[in-house]
């Protein structure tokens, strides 16, 4: 009798083990299903790299996964591909994350970044929400002040010429300051064409459908005395959008924003 008690005894022991062992495997599947709720493809701005915009995407954390992108427009790559690449570029890790079972798929960029996401959302649409820091780059605004015109306007006749690969020289324009890059006339038209997919004015009322837009603005950035109606008010009506002015200048807007930026996060339906 004793020792059918004990074994009876350690069978239970073993079947608790075995209990305990499966719900532990249960609630850890729970954790990462969870985990797996949101991610956030970001963005760096121009002449910038992906540590420019580290503080921001790591506070980002727990309440998103992030991935930051070096992007054509930083201070290595310095104009290497034309537009249509780099939106390639964000939507294989868009793609990426769909993959790794993330539900909800946000865009996020600081000043040309956030003109990116922009034109992500004409040419793609393929995301959840986006989410625009400073947005910047405005080839309109240069054109009209006659910075980089010359150059744009030989890049618009050597790309109808078919000379696409043809280099040229161009004055950047950045926050103002100015820096002089040499770029292929294909990939100068795409990012500087002041009625092409770097016009925000346009890009924003293009959208491939409506989704969640936290457009974010400093007090002191070049843009905010424009208002909502530069952008905002154009892009495609959302309960949950939102026009956020933050005491800031252009280049702390992400950082000083970042509080907010996460409460939106959490609150997006």
């Amino acid at each position: 009798m004793k020792i059918a008690f004990g074994l009876r005894v350690r069978n239970m022991i073993k079947f608790l083990r075995l209990l305990g062992f499966c719900l532990l495997t249960v609630l850890a599947c729970h954790a990462s299903a969870q985990e797996k709720e949101c991610a956030v493809v970001l963005m760096h701005g121009k002449w910038g790299n992906t540590q420019y915009i580290s503080f921001f995407g790591n506070r980002l954390k727990p309440t998103c996964d992030y991935k930051s992108i070096e992007m054509p427009w930083s201070k290595r790559r310095n104009y290497d591909e034309p537009y249509l690449t780099a939106l390639a570029e964000i939507k294989d890790q868009v793609e990426k994350f769909r993959q790794q079972g993330f539900k909800r798929i946000v865009l996020a960029g600081h000043s040309f970044g956030a003109n990116a996401a922009l034109a992500y959302m004409k040419n793609e649409g393929d995301v959840d929400a986006i989410v625009l820091l400073a947005p910047g780059h405005t080839p309109g605004s240069m054109y009209r002040q006659g910075i980089g015109r010359d150059a744009v306007d030989k890049a618009r006749e050597l790309v109808t010429a078919g000379k696409v690969d043809e280099s040229l020289t161009m004055e950047d324009f950045n926050q103002g300051s100015r820096q002089s890059i040499r770029m292929k006339a294909g990939v100068l038209l795409s990012y500087f064409d002041p009625n092409g997919l770097g016009n925000m004015v346009l890009t924003s009322a293009q959208f491939k459908k409506s989704v969640p837009v936290l457009w974010v603005v400093g007090t002191r950035d070049p843009l905010f005395p424009l208002g909502s109606s530069f952008g905002y008010d154009r892009t495609p009506p959302n309960a949950a959008s939102k026009y956020l002015v933050v005491d800031a200048d252009h280049a702390n807007t992400p950082d000083a924003s970042v509080g907010q930026v996460v409460e939106w996060l959490k609150a997006l339906p």
